[in-house]
């Protein structure tokens, strides 16, 4: 399946899932409230297919599979029988309305913990915490290649993804996280990590880079690949070679090579180059050529570029038992909500960018992109989706759940409900609000696609 259609089928499977919860809990909550429903829409415009039950509750699959409703008996929308009044939704208690409405977020955040438990239970496979290379900020702060990232703050980070969206999230606040590690010598330490040092901007979704982490499975093997002609390891090194070791020194990573050929080409001269070639060892002679470059400047270079990698094997799982999983994803659950307030809290305040705002493409490509790393990489997403669902819904904008809570909280305070004038003044501000942030989240997605 290629990744336009498995973006687009992804989509629908995940909007379809949430969207089905969140009106399950109106529809729930409503008919236990004594309110008819009229009916259960999944998707948006024609009929594909429907049936009544015996409530005279009409379930409908429509064609448009992007999002849903649920259509309540209300005075307010058409005439409505006598024997039916004391079932539509306007003359209910303002408790019971603020229930119904609020049912439909409190669905996605079930869901959401749902969802954790059961990618805790199968287990969600990662890469361990541990880092490869380091410079810039991390370097000067203490941190060195080999030391495993346990804990950012006072959150613990039992895998790179954990690690990763905690230092990000550190980043935006610009101040000063403790962090604990286990260096390569088996001993703990806790490093001050500075993020105040960070540049007056720098692109977020690379924040960890631009402090100076690499963590080990990103470093390229030394393998050598393209060798290019006419330079110092032309006819002398040979595609497939790894390289052990620079001039006596050491070498674990592609990366490692540059620094040490400079060190050589400084010293002038010729160096030994260490290589394994089909398991035999051999010691290679090599002098470095300078070069200039309009970007690099000056460096000393032997020719080679690294051999295309494969993504390395996952060495970390995040998986609990069945009893375990249920608090780990109500904790998880807690955390995630937590970021994301603070992340519309940090857009609102300037301290991070309105990019960070998607829409339905960036929705599509990640929904694709964690489809093709198993069921429990998927459950993650659909699980922070969910989440998100739910606190798109409370945000108090007039035209989603949020706004007609605002309502009925403005009706407890003054006694009685507000104005079908002010209530129609303030759709037309929400729906306003709405296609702004929808225009945000579109442009958002087209700059990214551009990128």
């Amino acid at each position: 399946m290629s990744n336009f259609l498995g973006s687009v089928w992804w989509m629908i499977v995940s909007l379809g899932v949430l969207v089905t919860f969140h009106e399950f809990g109106h529809y729930w909550v409503a008919r236990r409230s004594g309110v008819k429903v009229l009916r259960f829409s999944v998707g948006f415009g024609k009929a594909l297919w429907s049936r009544h039950d015996r409530h005279g509750t009409e379930f409908v699959i429509a064609a448009i599979p992007l999002g849903g409703y649920v259509k309540m008996l209300d005075e307010r929308e058409g005439d409505v029988p006598a024997s039916d009044v004391a079932q539509a939704f306007n003359r209910q208690t303002v408790w019971k309305r603020i229930a119904i409405v609020a049912a439909g977020p409190v669905a996605n955040l079930l869901l959401c913990v749902a969802l954790l438990w059961a990618m805790f239970v199968i287990g969600r496979p990662d890469f361990a915490p541990v880092l490869g290379r380091v410079d810039g900020i991390a370097a000067q702060a203490g941190f060195r290649s080999g030391d495993t990232v346990l804990k950012v703050g006072e959150r613990a980070t039992p895998t790179w993804s954990e690690a990763a969206l905690a230092l990000t999230t550190a980043a935006l606040d610009r101040g000063t996280v403790p962090v604990d590690v286990r260096t390569a010598n088996d001993s703990l330490a806790t490093r001050q990590l500075s993020l105040s040092q960070l540049p007056a901007e720098f692109d977020e979704p690379h924040a960890v880079q631009v402090m100076g982490f690499t963590p080990r499975h990103r470093l390229l093997p030394p393998v050598v690949g393209d060798i290019g002609e006419g330079t110092p390891a032309y006819g002398v090194l040979a595609e497939g070679d790894r390289v052990t070791a620079v001039d006596g020194q050491l070498v674990a990573a592609f990366d490692d090579i540059g620094p040490l050929v400079q060190q050589l080409g400084v010293r002038g001269g010729t160096g030994m180059v260490e290589v394994d070639r089909g398991g035999k060892r051999l010691a290679l002679e090599l002098a470095p050529q300078r070069r200039t470059d309009p970007e690099r400047g000056s460096y000393w270079a032997l020719g080679i570029t690294p051999a295309p990698a494969e993504v390395p094997p996952y060495d970390a799982t995040l998986r609990f038992g069945l009893i375990t999983a249920l608090p780990a994803a109500v904790q998880e659950t807690s955390k995630m909500a937590g970021d994301s307030i603070g992340m519309i809290a940090r857009m609102f305040s300037g301290r991070a960018s309105v990019e960070n705002v998607s829409g339905p493409i960036t929705i599509a490509r990640y929904a694709n992109a964690s489809a093709q790393l198993g069921t429990a990489w998927f459950l993650n997403f659909l699980a922070l989706l969910s989440l998100s669902l739910a606190i798109l819904n409370l945000l108090p904008i007039p035209v989603l759940d949020g706004g007609h809570l605002l309502y009925y909280l403005i009706e407890l305070v003054k006694g009685s409900p507000l104005s079908e004038r002010a209530m129609a003044a303030g759709q037309y501000v929400g729906l306003a609000l709405l296609a702004g942030l929808m225009g945000l989240a579109f442009y958002n997605d087209i700059l990214q696609l551009v990128r």
